[in-house]
């Protein structure tokens, strides 16, 4: 019972959920021990400067940053399975050809290639979600994937880890290999789905509409400042405690162990609360209070006391953070799909996910700067940032109402997930 409580936690109902879930599992698990070990292999086997990653990195993720939207219209227009299968695959031969490269000109073509195929891959999915699962279910099944991810990524790191034990070459291009593997893998599961019909461009109208759309753009950039929560437990909190506070080094792992294991658990318990827009709207705005909150108790972690003093404060304040984490994910996705026209989920969610890279790009300097730098004031001036576009979430969904047209929405039934809260 327990076994299946928890299967009911993380896994999707079947059809073409499972399926969608199944290929995010298998890119993330590859995802995660890429993650651990991308930066050692870049110094240590191609012989990259710290300097030349970043800088491959920044440029390859604003190039894909760039392209989520034309590349989400091409999914649009010549049908969303296809498109996503060629992404996948692109990602694959990008991420093999990291075995191969040696000089910074080509790591740099081989990053742009990946920044490029994955924004694309992220928007080709989202449209899939949109165009295979029923309009009320589509973000219980978007937080499902979340959760499915995480899961994978733990794998990943897992994996990644036992890499790094071994550190040598071999390890690292086994890596490296799995991953690219793990993406071909995906690009054979999204055949698996039905196909989705190509939507054909009506004569006048722009072919990047969502370019004109400013109430979607609004609600996007306050989402894309939202997503700077994303470097907090990966990169700033492992600088704050190693440079701020007298914690122990161990709290890195365990706020990352604490910040996965909350999101595979608890993702789709929250995501049952964002049933329409007034709900999207309201969740994303308390998400603002609490990322608020959890600011402040880190910016307390830096007390010089007992060492047990600022491991609670730091376990309490990531808790908080993920709790805030969660809500936002929810209401953002509700609010992606449902103010996208119909037929054109691609380019919109290509450009509401451009959030992501550019969150990838900026956020680790500007949290480094805030809160490295800055100590405890800059933990609140984050904090500030994260309420004020929680509170002016509300007001830019309901701008963006005002410009819709009204389209019912049927009744939310509950997935049919046996073992699940409250189901038979």
């Amino acid at each position: 019972m327990a076994r299946s409580a928890l299967l009911s936690r993380i896994a999707p109902p079947p059809g073409p959920p499972t399926v969608l879930a199944f290929g995010q599992l298998t890119n993330s698990v590859g995802d995660g021990a890429y993650y651990v070990c991308s930066v050692l292999y870049f110094t240590r086997i191609i012989g990259l400067s710290p300097t030349q990653i970043g800088l491959g990195l920044t440029i390859g993720w604003a190039v894909g940053f760039l392209m989520g939207v034309p590349l989400g219209h091409l999914a649009d227009r010549f049908g969303t399975r296809g498109v996503a299968t060629l992404l996948a695959l692109g990602t694959s031969v990008a991420v093999a050809s990291f075995l191969v490269v040696r000089t910074f000109p080509l790591f740099l073509v081989s990053v742009v290639v990946y920044a490029t195929c994955q924004s694309g891959l992220a928007a080709a999915r989202q449209a899939l979600l949109a165009a295979l699962v029923e309009r009320q279910d589509r973000t219980k099944t978007r937080a499902y994937l979340q959760a499915v991810t995480n899961a994978g990524i733990a794998i990943g790191a897992a994996i990644g880890g036992l890499a790094l034990q071994f550190d040598t070459k071999e390890a690292y291009l086994a890596v490296i290999g799995m991953d690219a593997v793990s993406f071909l893998l995906s690009a054979l599961l999204v055949l698996k789905l039905p196909p989705v019909a190509p939507v054909a461009h009506v004569e006048g109208e722009p072919k990047l509409a969502v370019l004109r759309d400013k109430p979607y753009a609004l609600i996007s950039f306050l989402n894309m400042i939202m997503l700077l929560r994303m470097p907090i437990i990966s990169l700033a909190t492992p600088l704050w405690i190693t440079q701020r506070t007298n914690a122990p080094t161990w709290m890195v792992s365990a706020l990352l162990v604490l910040n996965t294991a909350a999101v595979m658990l608890f993702q789709v318990r929250v995501a049952r609360k964002v049933t329409d827009l007034k709900s999207a709207s309201k969740i994303v705005t308390q998400s603002g209070w609490v990322m608020f909150a959890s600011c402040v108790v880190f910016a307390f972690s830096q007390i010089h006391a007992a060492v047990w003093i600022p491991v609670a404060i730091l376990l309490l304040a990531a808790t908080v953070q993920v709790i805030g984490e969660m809500q936002q994910s929810a209401g953002a996705w509700e609010m992606s799909f449902e103010l996208a026209p119909p037929d054109k989920q691609g380019q919109y969610q290509g450009f509401f996910g451009a959030g992501l890279p550019v969150a990838r790009m900026l956020g680790p300097l500007l949290l480094v700067t805030l809160i490295v730098e800055w100590g405890a004031p800059g933990w609140i001036l984050l904090g500030v940032v994260f309420l004020a576009s929680g509170l002016a979430t509300g007001p830019a969904v309901r701008w963006a109402e005002r410009t819709r047209p009204v389209t019912p929405r049927p009744a939310p039934e509950p997935l049919n997930v046996p073992g699940a809260p409250g189901t038979d």
